[in-house]
């Protein structure tokens, strides 16, 4: 096996563009995101669901349980 083919982790500081930051650990010593766990739609509970034609009220009926 070659030896040093895999860079060195180190500490690492993430910054998002919300402002929320953390640390991880990657190969370089700062990462700028633009994302994260804080501001994005699934995880705070703000995702929408888009309804094209009732397409989602179509699958709720024809799948319902009764």
């Amino acid at each position: 096996m070659k030896k040093d083919l895999h860079p060195n982790f180190v500490a690492c500081t993430v910054t998002c563009a919300c402002g929320n930051s953390f640390q991880n650990k990657a190969a370089q010593d700062t990462l700028r995101i633009d994302i994260c766990n804080e501001c994005h739609p699934f995880f705070t509970g703000s995702e929408r669901m888009v309804d094209t034609a009732g397409r989602i009220e179509k699958f709720n009926k024809r799948y319902a349980k009764d």
